[in-house]
């Protein structure tokens, strides 16, 4: 029988596929993280599209810095200027036990809702790569 990772083995490092809920009537928004994790903490930068305002179909970029203990992972993202976001957001959430979801509560200045991050699989971007190549006959 296979012996399923620890908490301590299992790392942030890596591309991971989001998405966040508002409380209210908005669309959920999906975002890309990029994470590197060190010990216990872990820092990176997100990205994710403008949904509202004069710069709506924009992307907005943020950077992200957290820690991790086994499977809670709490972290900051906090928007860099683009678009004219400059606030933090809090996210609070746990990792699955073969380490590929993140899913928890995020809140900021009176707003809070869900998200769910999914690792990014190497093999999915093989595959997907290989389907986009073209087919070449003899």
């Amino acid at each position: 029988m296979a012996k399923a990772p620890s908490d301590n083995a299992l790392s942030l490092t890596g591309q991971w596929n989001g998405q966040f809920s508002y409380p209210r009537l908005l669309d959920p928004t999906p975002f890309v993280a990029i994470l590197i994790e060190q010990g216990a903490q872990f820092s990176g930068t997100t990205h994710e599209p403008c949904t509202s305002g004069p710069h709506s179909g924009g992307l907005l970029y943020a950077a992200v810095d957290g820690r991790r203990d086994g499977t809670a992972v709490v972290f900051t993202k906090t928007y860099d200027g683009t678009a004219g976001w400059t606030h933090s957001v809090s996210y609070e959430g746990l990792l699955n036990g073969d380490g590929t979801e993140i899913e928890g509560r995020w809140k900021t200045r009176g707003w809070s809702g869900r998200f769910l991050m999914l690792r990014a699989s190497g093999t999915d971007a093989a595959v997907e790569q290989k389907l986009a190549e073209p087919v070449w006959r003899e």
